[in-house]
C-alpha cells in the first residue's frame, strides 16, 4: 500500500509540476486586464499585482488563432512566466521600429507554431491605437544571432520563442522568429474606430 501511495503522490508531484507555468501563463492574463484598464486610462506602469515587476505595454490578437495576450515590460524569465514579454532596446509593439515580443513555445507564443505568412496579427497601444502586421517570414535561427532584433524603417512585429516546439527540454539553442510588417488598416467604421479586418 505505501508503494502504490509513494508513486500516487509522485505522480501527482509531476502533473502539478508540468501543470504550473501554464496555469501560471494562464491566470496572469486574467489578472492583467485590470491592469490594461488601468493603462488604458493613463496610468503609466499599472503593476497587476503589488510585488509585479512588469506590466502591459501593449495586448497581441490574431482572430484567426484565437489569441488575446497582454504583452509584458521586460523579456526576463520572470516576466516571461507570465506571458510574452517586449523585448528592451526595440521599439514598443505599435511604434515606429522593430517591435520585438519574446515568449514561451508551450503557453503564450503555441500559436506561433501556426502562423503561415500572410496571416494578420493586431497590436493595440494602451492609448487605444490600432496597427496590423501581417506575417511575412518565419525562420529557425541561432540564439546568438541578433539580425531578428535589428532596427529598421517603418513597423515591423518580430516575434521570438524556443525551437523546436515540442521539446522536451526547456530553452534549447534554436529560436523560432516570426517576422510582420505593418499593413494598413481599413476606413474607419461608424463609431470613429478604425476597422481592423
Amino acid at each position: 500500500m505505501a508503494p502504490a501511495l509513494a508513486a500516487l503522490g509522485l505522480s501527482l508531484v509531476v502533473v502539478i509540476h508540468a501543470l504550473w507555468i501554464p496555469l501560471k501563463a494562464e491566470v496572469a492574463q486574467l489578472l492583467l486586464h485590470d491592469a490594461w484598464a488601468r493603462a488604458r486610462h493613463g496610468i503609466e506602469a499599472p503593476r497587476p499585482w503589488p510585488w509585479a515587476d512588469t506590466w502591459p505595454v501593449a495586448r497581441l490578437t490574431s482572430d484567426q488563432h484565437d489569441v488575446d495576450l497582454f504583452v509584458l515590460a521586460g523579456a526576463s524569465g520572470s516576466s516571461l512566466a507570465f506571458g510574452p514579454g517586449h523585448v528592451d532596446g526595440t521599439a514598443l509593439p505599435g511604434e515606429a521600429g522593430n517591435a520585438a515580443v519574446g515568449g514561451h513555445r508551450d503557453t503564450s507564443f503555441a500559436f506561433l507554431e501556426a502562423l503561415e505568412l500572410g496571416d494578420v496579427l493586431q497590436v493595440e497601444t494602451p492609448a487605444g491605437e490600432l496597427g496590423r502586421y501581417a506575417v511575412v517570414e518565419t525562420a529557425i535561427v541561432n540564439e546568438r544571432d541578433t539580425r531578428a532584433l535589428q532596427e529598421e524603417p517603418g513597423r515591423a512585429l518580430t516575434l521570438i520563442t524556443c525551437w523546436p516546439f515540442h521539446a522536451l527540454a526547456p530553452g534549447g539553442s534554436d529560436r523560432y522568429v516570426v517576422r510582420a510588417l505593418e499593413v494598413p488598416l481599413l476606413p474607419e467604421a461608424p463609431g470613429g474606430r478604425a476597422r481592423t479586418s
